[in-house]
């Protein structure tokens, strides 16, 4: 379907506007925020979620998940390998590592594959394991082969992210070591995906089923010849989602858990639904130190996706004693000088008749280059020249809100990127188009891509909002949540903290560059302090979107609170949303109730 224009004619405050709303593909990880319904004036709001639909960029998941299937079933129809136990390769000195008392300091070893032709995807998928273990404390990763024996004793947990699947043309790039010290350890690991078979096989079947009640090396990830059709994955009381499209699902390990005299119990910590089959069988479990998740969930999720299972999860190895605790946030977005300072008043009343604290996410100058929304007259405002909105900006700061800075113009240039070149709808630090089959396609970094490049765009910003007479932006929020690495890094010298989702770039771990078409995108449930050295606070349920576009269903109250409910599975987790303030106050009040009647607490972005 070809992309479709349609242009209203609205006024506003005495001006005239041309709204051009462009059918498009804007989803983050799986969940669409299309182009919304229209604002007051006519225009159409742009989403800030804008990411490859699998959470990472340009990879082939349906080539990915015919060659991960096909590995298996060479292992389900292979000889069972008799492999002599590696155990008692374990030395004295080993062993007293692997028993020292662990460091004072939360810490987490992150291990990730890297050879095979889907090699990349263990760094994407580490460096989304690491963020998350920084909001424990310090993470180290590094590639599993280069894990040396010992190692596991050094750390309070680790996690190793079985990406590529060993065997047939690619050797095992597993240290012995590592398997060894898995089983000889007490150290809490978390192993996710392939290649559990291996270490049963290097270990000896018999040692690793007596002391973990399973059998790896007779656990596959299809039944009957299927991977069937798990959608939903249910943890902790709460059922959460698994979208997965036709024919790029490599499928969930289906673990062969034994019983009888011999075998400790195993604790199913998750369970996996197949609807294909009607069948339920577990999505992770536990037995002594080692947690295995049959999959790896980084890709398709959703704001009720089953990776909320794994982020939680991830507290009993390195916080077990975590209080139960559910805080919320809400924040209002793309509020620039072309705001209606009325309307920001409303919302500034509504949330101080609640006590409710929130960020405001400010762009400190509105450009419409080409005039797209101004009769074709090119125009430019800044705060200063708009003292009624500065007005309603001190009028809430007032009244419990927190400043934000959202970028300096919300757009780049004079050009289309993807849409109007008008500030609130595109990108600024990172370019963008719209394919033919209405896909936002990630083009890469802008390309006056530099540090000082960016550095300029947050300096011109501050001085923006000092010329109006408004103090310095707390905390920043990345338009439409994409920047290059160089810019993030940019971020984190200007803000303390960012407030969104992220794009992480393949070289981040490896000390290399990084590269612009090789990116995971993820957000939070929690606090974390990421691999660009920034503390992140979540943004995990979304925004309100009262329209369909895009074969997308509109998101609605009822859908984010659907969402915060999920996320009641993370014991000290959060729901944050933001809101645009062109909208009614009652959806943002219904909002807010739902989230409150399930427990939540909303707190301030900057108490954080």
């Amino acid at each position: 379907m070809k992309s479709l224009k349609r242009a209203t004619v609205r006024r506003r405050r005495g001006r005239r506007r041309i709204s051009v709303l462009f059918l498009v593909l804007a989803v983050l990880a799986g969940t669409a925020f299309a182009a919304s319904a229209a604002g007051p004036d006519g225009r159409r709001p742009r989403p800030e979620s804008l990411a490859p639909a699998a959470n990472v960029s340009r990879v082939g998941l349906a080539d990915w998940a015919k060659a991960h299937l096909a590995a298996d079933t060479r292992r389900r129809a292979a000889p069972r390998p008799i492999v002599k136990t590696l155990l008692s390769t374990v030395t004295d000195t080993v062993r007293r590592l692997l028993e020292a008392a662990p460091p004072a300091t939360t810490s987490t070893l992150v291990l990730y594959d890297t050879t095979g032709p889907y090699g990349y995807l263990g760094e994407l998928y580490a460096m989304a394991t690491a963020n998350l273990g920084g909001h424990f404390g310090t993470v180290t990763a590094k590639p599993v082969s280069q894990y040396t024996a010992g190692m596991l004793g050094q750390y309070t947990a680790a996690v190793y992210l079985g990406s590529t699947y060993y065997g047939g043309g690619i050797p095992d790039a597993v240290p012995a070591a590592f398997y060894q010290d898995v089983q000889a350890s007490t150290t809490p690991v978390t192993w996710v995906g392939d290649n559990i078979w291996n270490m049963g096989n290097a270990v000896g079947v018999a040692p690793f089923t007596q002391k973990y009640g399973w059998d790896p090396t007779t656990s596959y990830f299809e039944d009957g010849g299927s991977v069937g059709n798990v959608t939903q994955v249910s943890y902790s009381g709460q059922t959460l989602t698994r979208k997965i499209p036709a024919g790029q699902d490599g499928g969930v390990l289906r673990p062969n858990i034994l019983t009888g005299a011999g075998y400790p119990a195993v604790t199913k910590v998750a369970e996996a639904l197949d609807s294909a089959s009607g069948k339920t069988f577990p999505w992770a479990v536990r037995s002594a130190n080692l947690t295995y998740v049959g999959e790896l969930p980084f890709v398709y999720v959703s704001e009720s996706d089953r990776v909320i299972a794994f982020e939680d999860m991830l507290y009993d190895a390195l916080a077990p004693g975590t209080a139960t605790r559910h805080r919320a946030m809400v924040r209002l977005e793309d509020i620039s000088p072309d705001s209606d300072p009325a309307q920001l008043r409303a919302m500034a009343d509504y949330l101080y008749s609640q006590q409710i604290p929130y960020g405001i996410n400010v762009i400190p100058v509105y450009t419409d280059p080409r005039g797209v929304y101004n009769g074709g007259t090119p125009q430019t405002v800044t705060l200063a020249q708009r003292p009624q909105v500065v007005a309603a900006l001190k009028y809430m700061l007032a009244r419990g809100a927190v400043l934000m800075e959202h970028g300096y113009t919300h757009q780049y240039s004079n050009v289309d990127n993807p849409y109007t070149g008008v500030t609130g709808d595109d990108f600024e630090f990172y370019r963008a188009h719209v394919d033919a089959a209405n896909n936002v396609v990630y083009d890469g970094p802008v390309a006056e891509d530099s540090t000082a490049w960016a550095q300029s765009r947050i300096t011109a910003g501050l001085a923006a909002f000092t010329a109006a007479g408004l103090p310095r932006p707390q905390l920043w929020t990345t338009p439409h949540y994409a920047a290059s690495a160089t810019d993030y890094r940019v971020f984190a010298q200007n803000y303390p903290s960012r407030l969104e989702r992220s794009l992480y770039f393949a070289g981040t771990l490896s000390g290399g560059t990084a590269d612009p078409n090789r990116f995971i995108g993820q957000f939070f449930p929690y606090v974390v302090n990421d691999v660009y050295g920034t503390k992140v606070l979540p943004e995990n349920i979304g925004n309100y979107e009262p329209v369909a576009y895009n074969n997308h269903p509109p998101r609605l109250p009822a859908d984010l609170i659907a969402s915060a409910k999920a996320n009641l599975a993370v014991r000290d987790g959060f729901a944050s949303f933001f809101y645009h303030p062109y909208y009614p106050v009652q959806p943002l009040k219904d909002t807010i109730d739902g989230i409150k009647a399930l427990g939540y607490t909303f707190v301030s972005p900057a108490a954080l």
